[in-house]
């Protein structure tokens, strides 16, 4: 029927009744602002309001116990929504509960049905919307999901990740493991699923074929192997840093701060790789571990660097790196002990008495080059004597032990007392070892020889005693003396030529001598030959001078040899008694003439000619051509007027031998101008310059 076959009456009727019921709704609205609270039921379809988005985003929940014997299940759902008043009814079965503000709530098993298939959804409300989530069928005790996996450690093997984590049960769970590298967050997740082992409720699981220096970031996620319908967990984020592999490279820097010793330790930080979630380091010590400590509470070192304080014992520091891998291998520093200048044997002790707790006995046997002891023996203070008294009964005799005190000072240990303890001496058990003799002589001999071990010494050594024994057909005779501990060699001296000698060495305790070390020796002839050698070299000697001094005076009278001394003969007048015999007596004498150089002095710029250069030179004797130019000159001399008396006169002869003299140097003025003196000695000319008046 068209609208048109209405009757007019009806149309107009159905007008009123809407504009009515308009009006009606209009004020109920106008009034419900103000005072009146009007709720309308979900159920009606004219005022329920979907936004389909928001009903999208709500999931189905997941009801689940989280063992098997567990007796509380839990539903979980989601939903992404900016709404923040938002609530929530759940649906099992046919029970409801409702008003759940949070994404999931736990739900007791008496209001459940666990055996046999109920359908769950959940309603989300909110002030905009009002939406419903899928529906589920599901067996409520088949179903578990584990929690998420807590409390992981991990290691390496080599390049294997072995990862461990609290176990849900008993039995081994099946694990899903994916991973990348930690500086590679570009990369994608590799995923491994492996059956995990169960052991003291802790699961292992390996992941094989990694790089053990880099660093993994992991996600871990489980599920039960023995439920019907197991759930996956929620996945666990962990960060596996890369293996430590080299110990911490440590240097160590000691001060001496009055009886104890100030140790500041640094090291180099470890790889970027390793320390990426993270590294801290642990130090011990054994001073510590022996009960001798002042320091308390030590935690976790997180910086490179750290200072502490040990006494002058000998003491091991342990550093240790730690990161959420493992730990590195340790490094150990040797802090060697500080032995006392003066090093004595004790002479009171603590050993039994009482002291304070601030008080530490220490006690190791002292091993020759042994910087480390190897058995400390420690006690703290205590308030009844057989703290001490069971020290004694853990010394042992014959065995030389260090002894220290040492006091809390703060929290630093004082080292006050240090010597050398027995706790019963003996006699040595060894001899001095490897007894030598060298450098013999005819009344000497070198020995040497090492000391005996602290260990076989068995108390303090007092002295050396070393016997000589002179082995003859006739009879023996003995030499002993002490000497020093302190020595390791000795000259012997006071014995006889080529004889035979038994030399002993003994050390000797307090309480007796040990056994002695032997050495035969044979003492050298003493030979005359070298008497006569002696007295060969002292003539060598003389011999070797006489000759050196010969050859240096020759030598200087070379190189400087002696002005010669004019021979002036004295002048004695003398008479003769007749002419004839002054006559014969002139005949008879034969004048000297020594070697005689002229030489021609020229002034500057004159030039001298070659002729003149060269003077007569008058050598030996008077050849005959001279003689008879003498005897003509004084036969002119005489036939110039003179007489005989005065030509045979000797002051009339120098008289002529001075005007002719004169006159040589007269023409010598004409020619050069210059003056020549001759000055004679024995043999020898020096010229003199003199320039002409």
């Amino acid at each position: 029927m068209s609208r048109q076959d209405f009757p007019q009456h009806l149309m107009e009727t159905l007008k009123c009744w809407s504009s009515l019921y308009v009006f009606v709704f209009m004020f109920l609205a106008a009034v419900s602002k103000d005072c009146i609270r009007i709720e309308v039921p979900t159920s009606m379809p004219l005022f329920r309001l979907k936004t389909g988005s928001a009903c999208e985003a709500l999931s189905s929940p997941e009801c689940f116990r989280r063992t098997a014997n567990e007796n509380v299940y839990l539903c979980e759902w989601s939903m992404n929504t900016t709404e923040s008043d938002v609530t929530f009814d759940v649906y099992i079965g046919k029970e409801k509960f409702r008003n759940i503000k949070q994404t999931g709530s736990p739900f007791p098993e008496e209001r459940l049905i666990k055996n046999r298939p109920v359908p769950i959804w959940v309603e989300a409300r909110a002030r905009n919307f009002n939406c419903t989530s899928p529906k589920r069928s599901v067996v409520l005790r088949d179903t578990v999901k584990y929690a998420a996996p807590r409390n992981i450690s991990m290691s390496w093997l080599k390049n294997n990740l072995s990862l461990r984590w609290s176990a849900e049960e008993k039995h081994p769970a099946l694990a899903e493991i994916q991973f990348r590298q930690h500086d590679h967050p570009a990369e994608s997740w590799e995923k491994r699923t492996t059956n995990t082992t169960s052991d003291n409720f802790t699961y292992y699981a390996i992941v094989v074929n990694l790089l053990k220096d880099s660093a993994y970031k992991v996600q871990i996620r489980q599920r039960s192997t023995q439920a019907r319908n197991p759930l996956w967990s929620d996945w666990s984020d962990v960060t596996v840093p890369a293996e430590l592999e080299k110990k911490p490279e440590v240097t160590m820097t000691t001060t001496l701060l009055n009886g104890t010793r100030k140790v500041t330790l640094t090291w180099k930080p470890m790889p970027h790789a390793a320390a990426v979630s993270g590294v801290n380091y642990s130090l011990t010590d054994t001073q510590s571990s022996h009960g001798c400590h002042c320091q308390k509470n030590r935690y976790p070192i997180i910086t490179n660097i750290h200072t502490t304080y040990v006494s002058l014992s000998a003491v091991n520091i342990t550093v240790i790196a730690k990161n959420a891998a493992g730990y590195s291998p340790p490094a150990i520093v040797q802090v060697p002990v500080k032995l006392s200048a003066d090093l004595k044997i004790c002479d009171e002790t603590l050993l039994n008495k009482t002291f304070n707790r601030k008080t530490c006995l220490e006690l190791y046997e002292l091993q020759d080059g042994d910087s480390m002891p190897k058995y400390v023996i420690t006690s703290t203070g205590r308030k009844k004597k057989k703290g001490t008294g069971q020290i004694r009964r853990n010394l042992k005799d014959y065995v030389r032990y260090l002894y220290f005190e040492h006091r809390c000072n703060g929290v630093k240990p004082q080292t006050v007392k240090m010597c050398i303890f027995y706790e019963k001496e003996g006699v040595p058990r060894r001899a001095p070892q490897d007894l030598i003799s060298f450098s013999e002589t005819h009344n000497s001999v070198t020995l040497s020889w090492k000391a005996i071990p602290f260990v076989d010494q068995q108390g303090f050594l007092t002295h050396y005693v070393l016997c000589s024994v002179k082995i003859s057909s006739q009879n023996m005779w003995k030499e002993c003396f002490n000497i020093s501990t302190l020595l390791v060699t000795y000259h012997l001296e006071n014995l006889s030529p080529g004889a035979k000698y038994n030399i002993s060495l003994v050390g000797v305790t307090q309480v007796g001598e040990g056994p002695e070390a032997t050495v035969t020796i044979n003492t050298l002839l003493e030979r005359p030959v070298n008497v006569w050698w002696s007295l060969g070299l002292v003539f060598l000697f003389f011999f070797i001078t006489t000759m050196c001094t010969c050859n240096s005076k020759r030598i200087k009278s070379k190189i400087l040899p002696p002005v010669p001394t004019p021979f002036i003969p004295d002048f004695i007048p003398y008479q003769p008694e007749s002419q004839c015999d002054l006559q014969q007596e002139l005949l008879e004498r034969k004048e000297e003439v020594h070697e005689l150089t002229l030489h021609q002095l020229s002034p500057e710029g004159k030039s001298v000619p070659e002729d003149a250069e060269e003077t007569d030179v008058f050598t030996g004797e008077w050849d005959d051509g001279v003689d008879e130019d003498m005897e003509n000159k004084r036969g002119d001399s005489r036939m110039s007027g003179g007489s005989s008396d005065q030509s045979l006169d000797p002051s009339s002869t120098d008289e002529a031998l001075r005007s002719s003299i004169e006159g040589e140097i007269t023409d010598l003025e004409q020619v050069d101008n210059e003056i020549a003196m001759l000055i004679y000695r024995n043999g020898l000319v020096f010229d003199v310059k003199m320039d002409s008046p």
